[in-house]
């Protein structure tokens, strides 16, 4: 068996400030954590700035991660398209702490729009259960 050539891969200049991320690899479907590692939500798409003409090639600067996005998709993935920009809700990549195998902020989730759903749930529902507001004892 003879072994083939591989070709050579290229190179990229290491970013000037932070770090190279693949979105893919290191963002996308990721759970997002607060800064008590409560689960929050997970990232379903990125917000990067934009750039003009093809990215690192020629000097030019590399795409800036402005914000994750998260909301319903389920339906997108199974149906295709996208999700209407207004229906998902943008954690700012500012709050981002580190990015591991999930994404720790150091924040709290509560303060964050995209747990909306569950305070209406636990303020609307749950707490109008009698015994819904206390932990057991």
């Amino acid at each position: 068996m003879t072994d083939l050539p591989i070709p050579d891969l290229p190179t990229l200049d290491p970013p000037a400030h932070g770090r190279l991320i693949d979105a893919r690899l290191h963002l996308l479907d990721r759970q997002v954590l607060d800064r008590d590692d409560v689960p929050v939500t997970t990232v379903d798409d990125i917000e990067i700035s934009d750039l003009p003409g093809d990215g690192n090639a020629g000097g030019q600067p590399a795409p800036v991660i402005i914000a994750l996005l998260s909301g319903p998709v389920l339906g997108t993935r199974i149906f295709g398209g996208r999700p209407p920009r207004s229906r998902l809700v943008t954690i700012a990549w500012r709050h981002v702490q580190r990015v591991g195998t999930t994404l720790h902020l150091h924040i709290a989730g509560e303060t964050l729009d995209v747990a909306w759903t569950e305070r209406w749930v636990r303020d609307r529902i749950i707490g109008r259960i009698p015994g819904g507001r206390h932990d057991p004892e």
